[in-house]
């Protein structure tokens, strides 16, 4: 058997760390806006101006001037985002005994496919909180 090497693309990682910032602000009840995900991205607000209008563009949000929604679209790529790095976090210290290295889990959660989210979601009894005591996001595994 050979190994295949597979090399991700930037721009849905970009696409996806938008996101979940954006999933982020919204589930710490603060408000969506540029300044905040720019601080959280560490990068300036004119970037995150111009990522906005590509992500409504292509329907994962809406953006004007009352702030930033996630669409159907979006709410999706936020809730497997946030459920794999959660998992990935459960993993790391339920199962590994590791300290959680939010590097690594970022480095991992885009490239998970949802087989393996599932997989390791059913091998550590579908749990519902992460270490961090916030709500993995459930999926039909977790509902069998």
């Amino acid at each position: 058997m050979n190994e295949e090497m597979f090399v991700g693309t930037t721009v849905a990682e970009h696409t996806e760390m938008y996101i979940k910032a954006i999933w982020h602000l919204i589930e710490r009840g603060e408000q969506c806006r540029i300044n905040s995900i720019a601080k959280m991205l560490s990068i300036r607000a004119p970037s995150v101006i111009q990522m906005l209008k590509k992500l409504s563009e292509q329907d994962l949000l809406v953006y004007n001037k009352n702030g930033i929604k996630l669409t159907e679209s979006g709410q999706k790529v936020g809730a497997t985002m946030i459920r794999n790095s959660r998992l990935l976090e459960v993993m790391m210290e339920s199962v590994l005994n590791v300290k959680i290295n939010e590097e690594m889990v970022c480095g991992i959660e885009h490239h998970m496919k949802k087989q393996f989210t599932d997989a390791l979601c059913t091998m550590l009894n579908h749990p519902r909180k992460c270490p961090h005591d916030h709500e993995i996001p459930i999926d039909e595994c977790c509902q069998k």
